[in-house]
């Protein structure tokens, strides 16, 4: 599979983990301790992980916008 194919599939995955921490987090007092604890803490290694995959697959662009040298400065 590319990598552009499994970044339309990744992406939309970080979306939904980034959306279900966020819900969860808010909602924290009305969930049961345990359903919290899954859908918190379970949401939030997996969205640990996908993030660092994700990073990994596009680091040729961090490195590329991020980490270039500065130019040379004209005076």
């Amino acid at each position: 599979m590319q990598r552009t194919a499994l970044l339309k599939i990744l992406n939309p995955i970080l979306g939904v983990l980034l959306v279900n921490q966020v819900v969860t987090g808010l909602l924290h007092e009305y969930l049961l301790d345990e359903l919290y604890e899954i859908l918190h803490g379970g949401g939030g290694l997996l969205l640990a992980m996908a993030t660092i995959v994700h990073v990994i697959m596009n680091w040729n662009w961090v490195k590329t916008n991020f980490l270039k040298r500065n130019a040379v400065r004209k005076s």
